[in-house]
């Protein structure tokens, strides 16, 4: 750690970890009293070094330290380490902060967060809280590692923290401030697993049919402004507009699909042929219009909310037009 701190060729950093990483025994065997050992001074000296790092100058040097550092707790994967990754996670450098989040959200913590250890339950639940204050604030890399996250993990809560993330794209569409639209591609595959999963669950008796109506009215929402996005922006630029293409046909190939049980290809076909009256018709068929409910609202029970006069509404809501610059 003291080398780490000192060194000033960053192109050397990646030896220096690995050497620690190497002194590691599994972080499953907890009994090992080495292993128990190697973890306490892990957190000892990674902690006293990111307070050390906090008087480093450059500015550019202590945020490479500290990412060092950060990568470090990653390769560990130890729990008693996520305090220190946590302690990261509002940092306004999202280069820190995106590897505060990985460091608590890999595949080696989540392993063990899902383990059958009931002690580790109240550390994923201060996991989710303190990511749930971050998604505003983060940018779209960020969220696809919490997303990950919130999909994998298997305890109830974790939910909350993909359907904030929906809610926060759809918002971004809602008032055209969306960036990195490829991102919804995964969000919403993701969502459409866990429709998947609870409407198993709901037939099974171990989950309720709201939870699988509110991934339902999510995957719904975003897709269709993913849509209206693609068939309103006039102005948007050739990455925007490509983008937007990669998310809708790779939600008609691997999501809508799977849904209906039906092999799908009006998205596809109408972006090909450039008809836009094709792919509304198709958006309205799939996610429903005033005058007709959707087939996924049919099929997964949900609606939009409700009109003014108490009926429900069957269309998503409509996007508004993209502002004059």
């Amino acid at each position: 750690i003291g080398a780490i701190l000192r060194t000033r060729d960053f192109t050397s950093v990646a030896k220096l970890r690995s050497v620690i990483l190497s002194k590691q025994t599994s972080n499953q065997d907890t009994q090992n009293q080495y292993t128990k050992q190697f973890s306490e001074s892990a957190y000892k000296y990674i902690s006293e070094g990111l307070q050390q790092a906090l008087i480093l100058r450059p500015q550019e040097r202590q945020t490479r330290v500290i990412i060092n550092l950060l990568i470090l707790i990653d390769g560990l994967q130890d729990l008693n380490l996520v305090d220190l990754a946590l302690e990261k996670l509002q940092d306004d450098n999202m280069a820190i902060r995106y590897w505060a989040v990985h460091s608590v959200t890999n595949i080696g913590i989540l392993n063990q967060l899902n383990s059958d250890d009931t002690s580790n339950r109240k550390l994923a639940q201060k996991i989710i809280e303190q990511l749930q204050e971050i998604i505003d604030s983060s940018s779209p890399e960020i969220l696809a590692l919490i997303a990950r996250f919130a999909a994998e993990l298997n305890i109830p809560q974790v939910n909350e923290l993909l359907l904030k993330i929906a809610d926060l794209r759809i918002e971004r569409y809602a008032d055209w401030t969306v960036k990195h639209e490829r991102l919804d591609s995964l969000i919403l595959k993701l969502l459409e697993n866990k429709i998947i999963a609870t409407s198993k669950s709901v037939a099974g008796k171990t989950t309720t049919a709201v939870d699988n109506q509110n991934f339902a009215r999510r995957f719904a929402q975003l897709y269709s402004f993913a849509i209206q996005r693609y068939i309103k922006g006039t102005n948007l630029n050739d990455k925007q507009k490509q983008q937007l293409i990669t998310v809708l046909i790779e939600t008609e190939e691997k999501c809508i699909n799977s849904l209906l049980g039906q092999q799908q290809f009006a998205i596809r076909k109408a972006i090909e042929e450039n008809d836009m009256t094709a792919l509304q018709a198709e958006h309205d068929r799939l996610l429903g219009s005033q005058e007709n409910v959707g087939l996924l609202p049919a099929k997964f029970g949900f609606d939009y909310g409700t009109e003014d006069d108490g009926s429900k509404r069957t269309a998503p809501l409509p996007l508004p037009d993209q502002p004059l610059k």
